[in-house]
């Protein structure tokens, strides 16, 4: 981040003080802070008072700090760390910001900043000879869609290119700047596709496909519906309830919301039943009950079939025996012995007990805990753990609650190091004390 100054004493005005209309807002600002918090009202103050001069000078920081009961290097602070205040005089009619973050550069704001240079003044933050323009490259301005933009006070241009912000310049040096309409300068609304729309381009269409499956959507709703009435009550032909009297001529019909012509409502003729469906008619429990359990297994197996498919039968215990590992990755690992021991059998000819006790925790990665197993399988001296080979780290490792910690933090090498000249040798070696 650049340093920011306030401007010169030569060109710092002697005093300031809010106009009537500002006075007010600055108060009501101050109004929406918590009784102790109003000092958080500096920044809005701030920006008043840049509205009002066009910069903030260093008589509106120490105002502003005086009436929030704040020390004036407070004050300082704020106007100096944010950059949307012109600590500097900028142009009176106006002051173009310039985005130059990445997707306004790839759309060529670098030849908006020439635009600036010629038409303004070569360097930023400088006016113009009147007095009337000044410039600057700020981050990004969030139009990046409509890339590269500018922005004079709170207005901001999209979809420039040099020729249009050389007219808007212009403008501006006029006094015609309210002239201008603010926004996207080649034509297209909002932030669409500059080439136009390219999908949903037309309303009716996506109204009309809409109520069209809508009108879908119902007609399918209404032909399934009286289906879905009558399908529940029809019972299986292995159960078929008894079947009904034929009602007299002149008996009322019941009540029901289903058509009459419905097929399924019409009371079945008794000549037409099957002398199979009486038969079945007879049998008091239902199918599902325990009288016919039975009977209803291989239906009810049927059924799940069809649904879940084949029922799963159960299997014997030594079905779920583990499979025997075919890999020396699958078979589990070799069980630790549960204290070292200096009898062990594959212990490597290069570990002897020593006379004299080196401090072992000194290596990198050795501990107490660590350092007792070492002591107890013989291991005492930074000359013994230098001398280890292949089979010594092996055997050692199988021994650790954590293996290969022995060629991770080099342990031979550090044994070295320290055999040979101590902590000295070791900062030499490794640029660093032991730890």
């Amino acid at each position: 981040m650049s340093v920011r100054r306030l401007a010169e004493a030569s060109v710092q005005p002697a005093s300031f003080a809010f106009n009537k209309a500002n006075a007010a807002a600055a108060k009501q600002w101050i109004k929406k802070y918590p009784k102790g918090r109003e000092q958080s009202a500096i920044i809005p103050l701030l920006m008043i008072a840049q509205e009002q001069e066009g910069w903030v000078t260093k008589a509106a920081i120490e105002t502003i700090s005086d009436m929030l009961g704040m020390p004036r290097i407070r004050g300082l602070e704020v106007a100096t760390f944010y950059t949307q205040y012109q600590l500097n005089p900028v142009g009176t009619r106006a002051h173009i910001q310039v985005c130059g973050t990445t997707p306004c550069m790839l759309r060529g704001s670098e030849a908006l900043m020439d635009v600036c240079r010629s038409k303004i003044h070569h360097d930023q933050f400088h006016t113009n000879d009147k007095g009337t323009l000044s410039w600057e490259e700020v981050e990004c301005l969030g139009a990046c869609v409509n890339a590269p933009m500018v922005m004079v006070f709170k207005d901001t241009f999209e979809d420039l290119t040099p020729e249009r912000l050389a007219e808007i310049i212009d403008l501006y040096d006029a006094g015609k700047g309210a002239s201008v309409t603010p926004g996207p300068q080649n034509g297209r609304t909002g932030s669409e596709p500059a080439s136009g729309l390219t999908s949903l381009k037309s309303e009716k269409a996506i109204l009309k496909s809409t109520r069209d499956k809508e009108a879908r959507e119902a007609a399918k709703a209404a032909k399934a519906a009286p289906d879905a009435i009558i399908a529940a009550p029809v019972p299986a032909p292995a159960a078929a309830a008894p079947a009904a009297p034929v009602a007299p001529s002149n008996a009322s019909k019941p009540k029901t919301d289903a058509p009459e012509t419905s097929p399924a409502l019409k009371t079945p003729s008794k000549a037409k039943v099957a002398p199979a469906a009486e038969k079945a008619a007879s049998v008091s429990a239902p199918l599902h009950s325990a009288a016919n359990a039975n009977k209803a297994a291989p239906q009810v197996e049927k059924v799940s079939k069809q649904r879940n498919g084949p029922i799963a039968k159960a299997e014997p215990a030594s079905a779920f025996k583990a499979p025997e590992a075919k890999s020396p990755e699958m078979r589990a690992p070799a069980a630790k012995p549960a204290k070292p021991s200096l009898e062990d059998k594959n212990r490597p000819t290069g570990i002897a007990r020593p006379a004299a006790v080196d401090d072992l925790k000194l290596i990198s990665g050795v501990g107490p805990k660590i350092e007792g197993i070492l002591h107890e399988l013989g291991i005492f001296t930074f000359a013994q753990v230098a001398s280890w080979k292949k089979a010594e780290r092996e055997w050692v490792d199988g021994y650790l609650s954590f293996h290969g910690r022995i060629d991770r933090d080099d342990w031979v090498k550090q044994a070295k190091a320290l055999a040979k000249g101590g902590v000295a040798e070791y900062i030499r070696v490794f640029g660093k004390k032991p730890v």
